[in-house]
């Protein structure tokens, strides 16, 4: 069947748009619904057309649509989606971006620039979105950036949980690979009971406008080192950070990260680093050409799919987490 109902008739619909077909069927899969039949393709100028093929009158429409590349193709399918469903009559709208879309541009650094975040946010209420539910934004106050409820569902206990049974507990480190993520990995710290190291960069005050320097605080010799982080992109800072921590004696480096960005040279990078394994979840597909032993995906359909449902029966999102900050 395509949809739950409940008494009443209420009616959750999923859709899905064609970034990460693979998440959305497992999605589907785990609530017990088939995804909407949806008609969608480019005219010859890059144009998108979207049609949904069963009625959406009164439903409780989830439109789930991750922002990989080609990032503004898929945010426009998404958007485009969203309006349709809105002329459809949908009576409520729950936007699902399991990679949220331009979150890096989250403030102004320096005068002139925008704060992408905050017009994504606001493209997607002008759509027709009553609701978000997003995986790790690059920062917290991405949430308040959209005029309404934000479920900020976090892939923290899927990842230290997998950690967990694969290392001796006594010779794990959590490291953050720099200042800004020491938030979460002591959240890691907490969940497995392991000590904390921060991978510092500092600039060489004799190389103009270059990051040269990897300090490590905190003792790695002899430990196994998991690097965190929300994402990995070209895989440059974090592949410097494994090796300052190899540099200073760690036994063995295990990166884990939610989103696999990895653009670029990326797939040069986590071939040839020593890093042991990359720990990434589903939220974005996995490029063909990084299908590497050391790789290991692990899904959040399950996590997805539960938070949809708590959302569709009015429930509460946050005691997915165990109490887990975020």
């Amino acid at each position: 069947m395509t949809g739950i109902k409940t008494t009443g008739e209420k009616k959750l619909m999923l859709f899905s748009g064609r970034a990460h077909p693979e998440l959305a069927e497992e999605v589907a899969h785990q609530l017990g619904v088939e995804l909407v039949p949806t008609k969608a393709f480019d005219f010859a100028n890059g144009e998108i057309y979207v049609r949904f093929e069963e009625s959406a009158r009164g439903c409780d429409a989830f439109v789930i649509q991750s922002h990989t590349a080609p990032i503004n193709k898929w945010i426009m399918e998404q958007l485009i989606m969203i309006d349709a469903l809105k002329r459809a009559s949908a009576k409520r709208i729950t936007v699902i971006v399991p990679f949220y879309g331009y979150a890096r541009q989250d403030k102004k650094h320096r005068g002139r620039e925008p704060i992408s975040a905050r017009l994504m946010a606001d493209l997607f209420k002008t759509a027709g979105a009553d609701r978000l539910l997003a995986v790790d934004l690059h920062t917290s106050q991405i949430q308040g950036f959209f005029d309404g409820p934000v479920d900020h569902l976090i892939a923290l206990p899927v990842l230290a949980d997998y950690v967990g049974t694969k290392v001796d507990r006594t010779k794990l480190t959590i490291v953050s690979p720099d200042a800004g993520r020491v938030r979460v990995a002591d959240n890691w710290c907490d969940r497995l009971g392991a000590p904390l190291a921060i991978v510092h960069k500092r600039r060489d005050p004799d190389v103009a406008n270059q990051v040269t320097v990897h300090e490590v605080v905190g003792d790695v010799r002899g430990r196994v080192c998991v690097l965190v982080d929300d994402m990995i992109d070209t895989g440059g800072t974090i592949c410097a950070a494994a090796d300052a921590l190899f540099a200073n004696g760690a036994e063995d480096v295990i990166v884990a990260a939610t989103h696999g960005v990895l653009s670029g040279p990326a797939a040069d990078r986590l071939k040839n680093s020593k890093v042991s394994e990359f720990i990434f979840t589903n939220t974005l597909p996995t490029p063909g050409e990084l299908e590497l032993d050391k790789i290991t995906v692990l899904s959040m359909a399950p996590m997805i799919a539960s938070a949809i449902r708590e959302v569709f029966e009015d429930g509460s999102v946050t005691s997915l987490f165990d109490g887990v900050a975020h």
